[in-house]
């Protein structure tokens, strides 16, 4: 499945590709690793029968997030993370209808998460605009992009965050340990960019060459 958003053209479900699986207990800053949420073994073909997997893919560190996507996509960089916002924020994604951000302290990623989120799997919560709300029917899921909640490994080593947070990667490093990312959260009705530890296990989404 995939969608096209302005001059892109993204994934539109989370990335499944598996050669391996470890528990969350075994994590590298440096060497690829997979996951598949709440799955504790390296069994995989148990790994991909579970439900988390059919429905969330595999939770990958950075360093597996690099080379996990197929030949024509490849990990979208903080800069196209940028670009997907702008589009969005500026054509009419924006759960409030605006164009672009309305304010010095409001940024393109702003009132932009219902849009990208999926319409279930998230815990619900009642703030106005926000991905937990079924408020603004219009503008759930209206980029079709599909984002799902599907949680984290944590770097201390345990899962969590299912139907709370989804976790993409950027290919952009930050400093030794870091890279950036993005997370769409429940409470939230905007898209946070973040500086992670490269031994989280989060979700791909990969974008068209």
């Amino acid at each position: 499945k995939t969608v096209t958003i302005g001059n892109q053209t993204w994934m539109a479900e989370n990335l499944a590709y598996l050669p391996s699986v470890v528990g969350p207990g075994t994590g590298s800053y440096s060497n690829p690793y997979y996951y598949v949420y709440d799955y504790n073994g390296t069994d995989l073909s148990a790994a991909k029968a579970t439900n988390n997997y059919n429905t969330y893919g595999v939770l990958y560190n950075w360093p597996a997030a690099l080379t996990a996507c197929p030949a024509g996509w490849h990990l979208p960089s903080d800069a196209e993370w940028v670009q997907l916002e702008t589009f969005l924020s500026n054509n009419g994604y924006r759960y409030d209808g605006k164009t672009g951000p309305q304010s010095d302290s409001e940024t393109v990623q702003d009132k932009i998460a219902k849009s990208l989120a999926s319409e279930s799997g998230w815990w619900s919560y009642s703030g106005t605009g926000t991905v937990g709300s079924t408020d603004y029917p219009a503008y759930r899921n209206k980029s079709g992009f599909t984002a799902l909640p599907g949680g984290s490994r944590y770097d201390s080593g345990a899962f969590g965050e299912l139907g709370g947070f989804g976790y993409w990667w950027s290919s952009t490093k930050g400093s030794s340990s870091y890279a950036w990312s993005r997370y769409l959260y429940y409470l939230n009705s905007r898209v946070d960019r973040y500086h992670s530890l490269k031994g989280f296990g989060f979700s791909v989404r990969c974008v068209r060459e």
